[in-house]
């Protein structure tokens, strides 16, 4: 895993550095998940979902966003995403449990996931991202 928080003036600002299409996705996710919710996520609860985008900032905002409303409207909180990106089209298998207060609640609230700044640029170390998480 490896994000970065970067200092914003109202919102929180993550950038992401990986190998793979799909560890940046990856990581992208654990990022919301750990700002959201700290570090001490499990699973034991699936969720599945596949998305279609017209590229990879829209897919990356799609599933960002899909992860954020499952979450709120389920209660839960994500310990890990298995995602699989096959040119337009991603899917998601999310492994998580049942929010805990006890727990989960010394996170930032995420309202939305920002286009404002939103950056994916490869090249030969991997690939790289600029999110803005709105808070």
């Amino acid at each position: 895993m490896s994000f970065e928080e970067i200092s914003h003036t109202a919102d929180v600002k993550i950038q992401v550095s990986a190998s793979t299409l799909e560890a940046l996705f990856s990581d992208a996710f654990d990022a919301l998940m750990q700002v959201m919710y700290g570090k001490n996520r499990r699973g034991g609860t699936r969720r599945e979902f596949t998305l279609h985008a017209d590229n990879n900032e829209t897919l990356l905002v799609d599933f960002l966003s899909e992860v954020l409303f499952i979450s709120d409207v389920d209660g839960l909180v994500f310990s890990r995403a298995g995602i699989t990106i096959n040119r337009e089209e991603l899917t998601a298998v999310l492994d998580g449990e049942a929010f805990d207060p006890s727990r989960h609640a010394g996170g930032t609230e995420v309202k939305g996931i920002s286009y404002s700044g939103l950056s994916i640029t490869h090249d030969t170390n991997g690939y790289m991202l600029d999110v803005l998480l709105d808070v």
